[in-house]
């Protein structure tokens, strides 16, 4: 299978969003370093898809290893 890009956002990495003074902070803690922020929930989950799109592109480019989303956070 050719693990490109695509490949890549189709796979369901967990989310953990955390509250913060000025809005909300979202992470995937699968990617170290890819997060997103905004005023609400869903703008801090827009943003977050837009760094873990420039995640995946950064690490293809570079040859970088692309962790798959951990055991544990599977959905079921």
């Amino acid at each position: 299978m050719n693990k490109n890009l695509d490949y890549y956002l189709s796979l369901r990495y967990r989310i953990e969003l955390v509250p913060e003074s000025d809005g909300w902070g979202a992470i995937i803690p699968d990617l170290p370093g890819c997060v997103g922020g905004g005023d609400t929930i869903e703008e801090a989950l827009a943003m977050l898809e837009d760094a873990k799109q420039g995640w995946f592109t950064s690490a293809l480019q570079h040859g970088d290893p692309i962790p798959e989303p951990s055991l544990a956070d599977a959905v079921v």
